[in-house]
């Protein structure tokens, strides 16, 4: 049997990184049709236009991920939040997506998910300061 070193390494370079991800991502490609992985955003936009928040996601088969949300800390708890993630569900259901799942980490806003019916799926414990990862769902089939 042939011989291996592990050589661990902090902050690896761009160069040792991408060749990591282009290994993965050549078996992936083999293994799944991840070519019809389609990505969508819905904006947020003032009425002079301006870009006050948005929703990124990408889905697959009958699965939709959310990516990120992200809305203006100013303009943050008057419903902007709530309106990008319904819109985010409609179209997710439009394109026959009958789960959406995201994940969150505490201090950030697994409350407002809750509040607009996802569940947890997944917890993880021991991020820095008593945080938690929270991997959430939410069926779309009534």
């Amino acid at each position: 049997m042939e011989s291996f070193r592990i050589e661990p390494q902090l902050d690896p370079t761009d160069v040792d990184v991408a060749a990591i991800d282009r290994g993965l991502h050549s078996y992936n490609q083999r293994a799944a049709d991840l070519a019809s992985i389609r990505r969508f955003a819905c904006y947020a936009k003032s009425s002079e236009g301006n870009l006050v928040g948005g929703a990124l996601a990408r889905w697959w088969g009958t699965a939709c991920e959310l990516q990120q949300i992200w809305v203006d800390e100013a303009l943050r708890r008057r419903g902007i939040g709530a309106l990008l993630m319904q819109r985010v569900e409609t179209l997710a259901i439009e394109c026959g997506c009958r789960l959406i799942y995201l994940d969150t980490f505490s201090f950030q806003a697994p409350e407002f998910y809750y509040r607009l019916g996802y569940e947890t799926a997944c917890r993880l414990d021991g991020f820095p300061d008593g945080g938690s990862k929270f991997i959430l769902r939410k069926s779309l089939v009534s």
